[in-house]
Parts: C-alpha cells; sequence; structure tokens
C-alpha cells in the first residue's frame, strides 16, 4: 500500500510538473514547427534534394540535376516572429528560410515553383546571410551592401540563429543576434514557412548538407523586437516613412503631392510646365531630348553637405537624365546645372553610353569620372523601377549604389578625384565637386524619366 502511494504521489508531482511545462509554454507563446522526431506538418517540393531528421534535427541534402528544392510547412502564415537555427559545411551550400512563401504546382511543366520572400543563408564571400531575396519573382529586396556590418554575424559550419518578424508590411530579420535587414513591403501577406536546398553547379557537391533546428514560431500577442542601430531601410511604399526612418533622422525630399521642397534651377519658382506630379510619381515630360532646354531642371530648395539619399527611377527607352549633387549653381553656365552627377541613362539605346572614358557615362556611374562596377542581373528593364542612392559621408568618402549593391566609390578631393577631374569635362571649373554643400538636382535632358521615394538623412 506504501509503495502505491508512493507512485501514486510521483505520478500527481510528474503530472503537476508536466502542467507547469505547458502553462509556460503557452505563456512563452512558441509553437515548435518540428517536432524533433520526423517531418509531420512538412513536404518537400519544387526539387529532389532530400531532406531527413537525424539527431533531432532536419538535414537537406543537394542533389545533381535538381534545382532548388524547399521542404515547406503544410500551414501557412500571416504576422509571426520565427525562429530556428540552421548551419552550412560548405561553401556551395546557398540556402534560405521562405518567409510567407507561395506555390505554384503547375509551374515549369507541372514540377512547381516556390517564390516570394526568402531569407538568405549566404556561406561565399560575399556574405549576404540575413538579406531579403525575392526567390523566382524580383530579386534581391535588400543585399547586405545595405548593412555591412552584418556580414560578419553568419558562421561557417556552426549553427547560426535566425529571428524573421513578419508584422504588417515590415519583415526584420536577425543572425546571432546581429540587426541585419529591414524591408517594409506588402506584396504578400501570408505564406508558407519553407527551408532551402539550393541546387548546385558542380556534381562532385551532391550530399553536401544543410542542417536545421529547433523551428519555432509565434503567431499571437507579437511583441516586435526594436532595432537599436541606424539600420538603412528599404521601404517599398509609396512616399512614405516609417517611425524608425523618422526617428533616425530621415525626411521625404518628395512628398508624393506637390512641388514642396523643390524650384527650378533657374528659377525662383517651380516650372509651370514640363515637370508633372501624378498619383504620387514625380516625371520629368518627354521633350526634344535636349539638355536642360524645355522645363529645366529642379534643385532642392534646402542645401546638403554629408548626406545619405535614396530616390527610386523609372526610365523609357532611350533616356537620359542624372540626379546631381553638390551643386552650387554659381558656374554660369548654360545648359543643365553643374554638379556631381549619378548617371540615369538607358546604356542600350543611349549613344552617351559610349562615350566618356571607359563606360564613365553610364547608368549609376559617377558622369565622367568613375564608371559604376554593376552586374546586369542587378539591374531592372527599362520601364520598370530601379532604386538608386548616394552616400556622402562627412569625411568626404562617396559611395553610388543601385538596387541595393555598391558600385562607385570614391574620396572627394583626393589627388586620385582630382587627377580624374583633370582629364574629364569638368576641369575648367576650379574645385569641382568639391564644395562644402550644395543642391539636389533632377535633370530634364529632354527624355520622360519619373521618380518617387525621394528621402534623405544629413550625417554629422
Amino acid at each position: 500500500m506504501k509503495n502505491t502511494r508512493n507512485l501514486f504521489a510521483v505520478l500527481i508531482s510528474s503530472l503537476v510538473l508536466f502542467s507547469c511545462s505547458a502553462e509556460k509554454k503557452a505563456e512563452d507563446g512558441w509553437t515548435n514547427l518540428f517536432n524533433g522526431k520526423d517531418l509531420t506538418g512538412w513536404k518537400p517540393v519544387a526539387g529532389t534534394a532530400t531532406f531527413e531528421v537525424v539527431d533531432g534535427a532536419i538535414v537537406g541534402a543537394a542533389v545533381a540535376g535538381s534545382p532548388n528544392t524547399f521542404l515547406i510547412t503544410e500551414e501557412t502564415y500571416g504576422d509571426y516572429i520565427l525562429e530556428l537555427d540552421l548551419k552550412i559545411e560548405h561553401e556551395s551550400s546557398n540556402s534560405g528560410v521562405m518567409t510567407r512563401g507561395q506555390y505554384d504546382p503547375a509551374a515549369r511543366d507541372g514540377k512547381g515553383l516556390v517564390y516570394g520572400y526568402q531569407i538568405e543563408a549566404d556561406p561565399s564571400e560575399r556574405a549576404w546571410s540575413g538579406g531579403l531575396y525575392d526567390e523566382a519573382r524580383r530579386g534581391w529586396l535588400y543585399p547586405l551592401d545595405l548593412n555591412p556590418d552584418a556580414k560578419s554575424a553568419f558562421k561557417m559550419g556552426e549553427f547560426n540563429h535566425y529571428r524573421i518578424e513578419a508584422i504588417g508590411n515590415e519583415i526584420k530579420t536577425w543572425v546571432n543576434g546581429q540587426e541585419v535587414a529591414y524591408v517594409v513591403d506588402d506584396m504578400d501577406q501570408e505564406g508558407f514557412i519553407g527551408l532551402q536546398v539550393h541546387s548546385i553547379r558542380n556534381p562532385e557537391d551532391a550530399g553536401r548538407k544543410t542542417t536545421f533546428k529547433n523551428v519555432k514560431i509565434q503567431t499571437e500577442n507579437l511583441q516586435p523586437k526594436p532595432f537599436n542601430k541606424d539600420v538603412f531601410v528599404v521601404n517599398n511604399t509609396l512616399n512614405s516613412l516609417t517611425e524608425y526612418e523618422k526617428a533616425n533622422g530621415w525626411k521625404l525630399l518628395f512628398n508624393g503631392q506637390n512641388s514642396e521642397g523643390w524650384r527650378g534651377a533657374r528659377m525662383e519658382t517651380f516650372p509651370e510646365s514640363g515637370w508633372t506630379i501624378n498619383d504620387g510619381i514625380l516625371t520629368i515630360e518627354a521633350s526634344d531630348g535636349g539638355e536642360s532646354t524645355n522645363a529645366g531642371d529642379i534643385v532642392t530648395t534646402d542645401l546638403y553637405a554629408a548626406f545619405n539619399l535614396a530616390f527610386e527611377f523609372k526610365l523609357t527607352e532611350g533616356a537620359n537624365s542624372g540626379v546631381k549633387y553638390f551643386v552650387t549653381l554659381s558656374e554660369g553656365n548654360v545648359g543643365s546645372a553643374i554638379g556631381l552627377e549619378y548617371q540615369l541613362l538607358d546604356d542600350e539605346k543611349h549613344p552617351d553610353a559610349k562615350m566618356g572614358r571607359e563606360g564613365n557615362r553610364t547608368l549609376a556611374s559617377l558622369y565622367d569620372l568613375i564608371k559604376a562596377d554593376k552586374q546586369g542581373r542587378f539591374i531592372k528593364p527599362i520601364g520598370e523601377w530601379n532604386k538608386g542612392r548616394v552616400v556622402v559621408t562627412p569625411d568626404n568618402k562617396v559611395a553610388h549604389y543601385l538596387n541595393g549593391v555598391k558600385v562607385v566609390e570614391y574620396e572627394r578631393g583626393s589627388q586620385e578625384y582630382r587627377d580624374l577631374v583633370a582629364i574629364s569635362k569638368y576641369a575648367k571649373w576650379d574645385n569641382f565637386g568639391e564644395a562644402e554643400e550644395g543642391h539636389i538636382l533632377l535633370q530634364d535632358h529632354g527624355n520622360k524619366v519619373s521618380f518617387k521615394n525621394i528621402k534623405i538623412k544629413s550625417l554629422k
């Protein structure tokens, strides 16, 4: 009887402990998406890479000849916080985590296609882990050139802890506690979670493994984790800023409604014709292809010294334009006002691409001075929106970005810079591009070009 009572007491204690544990889990709000034993609740799609459970972890293995393969949840999710651990053991094993992923089973002749937001796991020298890639759709939304400090967060051959917040139209990521990507986008509001085994180029890399474990999710009573550092935000909503951006000193240069903050480069008011504002888009309409001979350039009413400038632009076929900075309006020249220029150009159709020196008049170049080092896969076609960015730090270091990738860097006032100016069209102006401050300018070159989402932050 005594032993029975003891056994009963142990049983009651165990139930109490189990109950407390369950209550703690409920209070914590996390749900395990992977039970540590089998792949219940998951299914592989779109490729033939294999997934199995080994020692409480999901192990994916690459297969020669297979496209990207995804192990996806059978359930879909809207707003959530996801955490998991991910390990890559070889540089060929690019991977990622689909966030609100989408699947078209009929695509690719019935083989299926996964597309949508993917949080990157990049073991290559590029080191863009934690960045946001739009799989099989728009490509890179947040390459880590936008947040280079985060490139060192991912560790090859070790488990890396990922945190992904998808709440409303915001997606934020962390790798091993490091703040990585911040994207505001409204393309998908719900979808599956997916674990990727990437295709491989070399057959000898077949069998290379990517391992996932501790996959858990919160879907209720979400408490977003704030970014403490000043991280660049890719904000794809029209002419708007997040509270985080405002708190970090960003302001809109174009409000989407009127010409406030802008005027003609050669006049005190905004041009009465030529420049239009419709549906939140600022456009210089086509005329005769001449340089600042019709509506004319427009400039900001304010002056800027060190700054972080971001903008989106859409070119028409054969178009030429530019975004200039450190424009002083003091040169007394005719035509377009003088300043350092982020070139906007249809490289295929406009003859200016073949002029200058070694391509230094092509898209995103420092016009007539430094050619943009860009890859075609990071350029959106004519008629689609591209993202430009110019960063000038207080020490006169300057960088141009195209769709989040750095393509030009130089130092204003350096000997190398002055040597380039000396052999350029700007040689006749003393101290060209070295003013302490100047206007931002949008150029009228007689071709139709549109702008939106123009924002700036002064740097100190």
